[in-house]
């Protein structure tokens, strides 16, 4: 079994793991544990030899919790990998990696704006409050790793401009982040509903140039950020 490539699950004791079918069975007396987190680290071990894939399902994600593999691949690999890490190259590499991220997520916080823009069509005459909503919606739901609307690759950019304005102009414009919400089934969502129903309102008068009160919710949002200097 030591020369298979499998999936076992954490066990107790420590070395030990719970094969798929359910058995319990000691770790190669010559194998360690390489803990989840470095990437380079995982897949040179993983293609060095056989090795077991440590999983254990949390909610309805498999996490990974390492894998156990010789421990002489695992520090011959670990010494590889050090000694590439501090050699110039691939600073130089790692610099030029970052470079490219940096351009390509500049792009994307430029057009995902420009997709907020389209998507609030405000009357001319509040182009001004329109470009200024604009940035603080791109600029608060494009952050990389924020798990906001924004980074999600399953919707369209239109879509996600969208849900991105909603989004910001509940925790914005309305009393969300202070309301005592009933612990009932679906009553968040329904709430959710309801203020996305009033900001989709409120913009539609945006969108048709009307006058807007002075307890105008956005209008006032707005002014904060501009006091702000955002």
């Amino acid at each position: 079994m030591p020369d298979q490539i499998r999936v076992v699950h954490p066990a107790f004791p420590y070395d030990h793991v719970r094969l798929e079918d359910g058995t319990k069975v000691p770790t190669p007396e010559s194998w360690a544990l390489l803990p989840p987190g470095d990437a380079m680290m995982t897949r040179r071990v993983k293609s060095a030899g056989p090795h077991w894939l440590v999983q254990e399902k949390v909610g309805k994600r498999m996490m990974s919790r390492g894998i156990w593999a010789p421990a002489v691949i695992i520090e011959a690999v670990k010494a590889d990998v050090e000694a590439e890490k501090n050699s110039p190259e691939y600073a130089r590499k790692q610099a030029a990696a970052a470079e490219r991220r940096d351009k390509a997520h500049r792009q994307y916080v430029e057009d995902f704006a420009a997709s907020v823009r389209e998507f609030l069509g405000f009357h001319p005459r509040y182009e001004k409050e329109a470009q200024r909503l604009a940035q603080a919606v791109a600029d608060h739901a494009t952050p990389v790793g924020s798990g906001t609307v924004a980074r999600t690759q399953r919707i369209s950019i239109e879509e996600r401009a969208a849900a991105a304005v909603i989004a910001w102009m509940r925790h914005q414009t309305t009393a969300y982040d202070n309301m005592r919400i009933q612990r009932v089934k679906g009553k968040r969502r329904e709430v959710r509903r309801e203020l996305a129903q009033r900001s989709k309102e409120l913009l539609q008068r945006y969108r048709r140039g009307e006058e807007q009160a002075e307890n105008c919710p956005l209008a006032a949002a707005l002014k904060k950020l501009e006091a702000e200097g955002v």
